[in-house]
């Protein structure tokens, strides 16, 4: 949900429940366990889930092995359905202009630092630069380019976006903020090839 007028900018920030995040740990899931029972099932002698044969699997070295990666990727689905649960990475970015303020809010892992709140003066942001980069591993971020500090990421893009939403997303917070837009000229030229 993202909310406008004259005076207020709120951007909602999707986190970690994605259907992407959803179905990687669905399937990080089964293949730990089909792992897990066909190590197991080798140790017992008996197979624990039938469609998964464990006859041609001797325990040492293949089985420990197997129960290894099982376990291993166990605790990596647990990682992530814990991180789609709590929502880890979603919050808002808040434009204040009558107070001057920008305000960054997302939610972190469970603890004392759970919420992470960060604010700035809204005198000191000269531009939004817009990174695009192309290959194996794309990547499309917005920051907000700030005078004495670092970029400061505002959102990811997503990766299978057309010119011309790019364009828009990178368009709508500078509009607002009436300042510049760095980095379009890479934009225009990666849309030309």
């Amino acid at each position: 949900m993202n909310y406008q007028s004259e005076w207020l900018r709120v951007d909602s920030i999707k986190g970690s429940r994605r259907f992407s995040n959803l179905g990687w740990a669905c399937i990080l899931a089964c293949g730990a366990i089909g792992f897990l029972s066909v190590g197991l099932s080798s140790y017992i002698g008996r197979d624990l889930i039938p469609i998964l044969p464990s006859d041609q699997i001797v325990f040492i070295p293949q089985g420990i092995v197997m129960c290894f990666y099982g376990i291993a990727g166990l605790f990596l689905g647990f990682y992530l359905w814990c991180t789609i649960f709590w929502d880890v990475g979603s919050g808002y970015n808040l434009f204040n202009k009558r107070e001057g303020i920008f305000s960054i809010f997302r939610w972190g892992f469970p603890g004392r630092n759970r919420r992470i709140y960060i604010q700035f003066l809204m005198k000191d942001i000269y531009s939004v630069r817009l990174e695009i980069r192309e290959g194996i591993y794309p990547r499309r971020i917005l920051y907000l380019k700030m005078r004495g500090r670092q970029d400061i990421p505002l959102t990811r893009i997503g990766e299978e976006s057309a010119f011309r939403e790019i364009e828009e997303e990178a368009a709508e917070p500078a509009r607002f903020l009436r300042v510049s837009i760095e980095g379009f000229q890479d934009l225009i030229q990666f849309s030309n090839s």
